[in-house]
């Protein structure tokens, strides 16, 4: 298969369905061998939260030339209501599991391989509420620009998205998605909600543009702003 990543292996850690399974198709797509939970595709289990589990998958698969981490647990709710557990577990996921992944994979990438994490646009848009979810999403893109001096010229970059019409939002119920994306659609500059295409085609350019690193890629139909 031709395409940008032709003769590379990408290596995308997440869900099954939603955004990851997003990025999977649109890496092989575009030519690379891919690591994920797709059919057709080789899959791998990883615990980010266990770092002799992230250990143990660099053993397995030796060398990878990308590495994109799509992994979350969202701490909801105002700071009265926050459990510790919860928030403790939303760093885990989304920022010492990639940094965990970063010690042990990076010496398994070259020099012309990238790195992708995941920020969110709580980070840039403060709201009473979504707290702990900002603060991890903040550190999630400190993270990024660390590793991006330390492991140079390794790429590191991070992907911030806006709301997202995945599975995330089911629990609002039907009519509820309907009205909350309503309101988003409403009040965003972009007038509508993203698709996981349109983040899979921002890990793709984070991937393929190598004068890009350090940097952190807001995909949010301009949220911030409304």
């Amino acid at each position: 298969m031709t395409g940008p990543l032709k003769g590379t292996t990408a290596l995308v850690v997440g869900r099954a369905g939603g955004i990851a399974r997003a990025i999977v198709i649109a890496a092989r797509d575009a030519g690379a061998d891919a690591y994920a939970d797709e059919p057709g595709i080789t899959t791998e289990t990883v615990d980010l939260t266990d770092e002799a589990s992230i250990a143990a998958l660099g053993e397995r698969l030796g060398t990878v030339d990308h590495v994109v981490s799509t992994a979350s647990a969202r701490a909801r709710g105002r700071v009265a209501d926050l459990d510790r557990d919860a928030v403790r577990l939303s760093f885990d996921t989304k920022v010492i599991g990639p940094l965990m992944l970063a010690k042990h994979l990076a010496p398994r990438i070259p020099a012309s391989g990238s790195f992708t994490l995941f920020s969110g646009v709580a980070a840039a848009k403060i709201a009473v509420g979504t707290l702990a979810v900002a603060i991890t999403n903040g550190a999630a893109e400190v993270l990024t620009r660390s590793l991006a001096l330390e492991l140079a010229p390794i790429r590191v970059n991070a992907i911030s998205p806006g709301v997202i019409d995945t599975g995330a939002w089911d629990g609002f119920g039907e009519e509820g998605k309907a009205e909350y994306f309503a309101g988003i659609r409403a009040r965003n500059p972009a007038r509508r909600i993203g698709t996981t295409d349109d983040i899979a085609n921002a890990v793709l350019f984070a991937m393929t543009s190598t004068f890009l690193t350090g940097e952190t890629v807001h995909i949010d139909g301009g949220e911030p702003l409304s």
